[in-house]
């Protein structure tokens, strides 16, 4: 009986000891993370949205203000911006502006500016390469979103320089600018712990000073340097098809979607709450705009209207992940009304040609919506961010905004004036009378 018992308990043991090596095991290594299939998703067609607005949105977009002379040169200058970025980006900008080598929070080195060359070529990202801080979606998917973003960036300084650069001072141009101030700046906001800006504590949820304070200031500063359009401000410079700029501005409108819900980099809640808060500050802005400009010049224009849309769109941006619906508003509706102002009121009193007012409405617009981010981010008034203090945040934003002003216009300066006394930056003056489209690219946008 006794032998019977021992031999039952060896065989249950038998049985046991193994599931609980097992279970052990499995407590020892913990899970591989899995991939999120319906953030996967949200993120492709994000990455589309984004694309979208430079491709056709913003080629449109300008193509339509500028004279017909000039249309195709404007486009054709997004065009290739498209290209040149896509390939700089995978050569060594991903890695400049997200590798995380050396990087420690709170503390400023080296890193903390730029990221290191370790994902160069895009080294070691390969279709089981997952990544991402709010879900896990393929890092391949990431660098293309975040690769969009970087196209539309530069692309949106042309229209401070429009119908008088040349298109090979453009490309070199665009292509220094995106190494030395793009990357940078888009690691030391982005990054994470241990970036400059973002141990500082600036809220940036879609590219404020990234994108658009950065290319506004850089647009300004281009513009200064170029001089102004021939004829500039006393022959008329009309745009030649508003429909373009309505079509792009809508394409605009429809692509920022995947610009401010898609930097949530997942499909939650977050990206539910930047979709809604998006339309209505873009709706907001464009009515502000318009109203603006009926009260002031007696009609309202189909040009104040898109104008009032994008300058919408620019100024939610810093605030899509952290402001509720009524802070929304009213960031919209300042956005639409100041933006107004300085693309009209402030650029005919200082005398500078910001041809497509790249200047009056991302940069504006990007420095309004970053300072506001932290008053409306307070949960107190309907935010959803993590500000107890708003007077606090609000100087960190400031602080943001002006190291991204200092740095962009500094290092944009430098490389204009270099590239000037290399190889010259303006078509001379016949080139711009007879228009860039046959002096630069020897095409017509209309053969009638």
């Amino acid at each position: 009986m006794t032998l019977r018992r021992f031999a039952g308990l060896g065989a249950l043991l038998s049985l046991v000891l193994p599931t609980l090596a097992m279970a052990a095991d499995e407590v020892a290594t913990p899970a591989a993370p899995v991939l999120n299939s319906g953030d996967t998703a949200w993120m492709l067609t994000s990455t589309a949205l984004v694309l979208f607005m430079t491709i056709p949105g913003l080629a449109l977009f300008y193509g339509g203000m500028v004279r017909s002379k000039n249309i195709l040169s404007v486009m054709m200058q997004c065009f290739a911006i498209t290209g040149l970025v896509s390939i700089l980006w995978t050569i060594y900008g991903y890695s400049m502006a997200f590798d995380t080598t050396g990087m420690e929070a709170g503390v400023v080195n080296y890193n903390s500016f730029v990221g290191s060359l370790a994902k160069a070529f895009l080294a070691g990202i390969t279709p089981a390469s997952i990544t991402g801080p709010a879900a896990l979606i393929p890092e391949a998917v990431f660098v293309t979103f975040q690769m969009t973003f970087a196209i539309i960036t530069p692309a949106l300084i042309v229209g401070a320089f429009a119908e008088r650069m040349k298109f090979s001072a453009m490309l070199v141009f665009m292509g220094i600018w995106f190494t030395l101030v793009y990357a940078p700046i888009a690691h030391m906001v982005w990054s994470g712990p241990g970036s400059l800006l973002g141990d500082w504590g600036v809220l940036d949820f879609a590219g404020g000073t990234v994108v658009h304070i950065n290319a506004g200031i850089a647009g300004l500063v281009a513009c200064l340097v170029l001089g102004k359009r021939k004829g500039f401000p006393t022959t008329p410079m009309a745009p030649h098809n508003l429909g373009y700029t309505l079509m792009g501005a809508a394409m605009l409108w429809v692509g920022w979607f995947g610009f401010n819900a898609g930097s949530a980099a997942a499909a939650n809640g977050t990206a539910g709450m930047a979709m809604l808060v998006t339309q209505i500050a873009t709706a907001a802005a464009a009515l502000g705009w318009m109203f603006a400009e009926w009260i002031t010049h007696g009609k309202p224009s189909a040009l104040g209207i898109a104008s009032g849309v994008v300058a919408g769109l620019v100024a939610i941006t810093p605030a899509a992940g952290t402001v509720g619906p009524m802070g929304a508003l009213v960031i919209g509706l300042a956005a639409g009304v100041v933006c107004f102002f300085c693309a009209t009121t402030l650029k005919r009193k200082l005398g500078y040609d910001d041809s497509l007012d790249a200047f009056g409405v991302h940069g504006i617009g990007g420095i309004l919506g970053a300072i506001l981010t932290g008053v409306f981010a307070a949960p107190s008034l309907g935010g959803f961010g993590t500000v107890t203090d708003i007077a606090a945040q609000v100087w960190i934003q400031c602080k943001g905004v002006a190291f991204t002003i200092v740095y962009t216009a500094v290092v944009t300066y430098v490389i204009l004036k270099v590239l000037d006394m290399v190889m010259g930056l303006r078509v001379n003056e016949e080139e711009e009378s007879v228009g860039l489209d046959l002096a630069q690219h020897n095409e017509r946008g209309y053969n009638l």
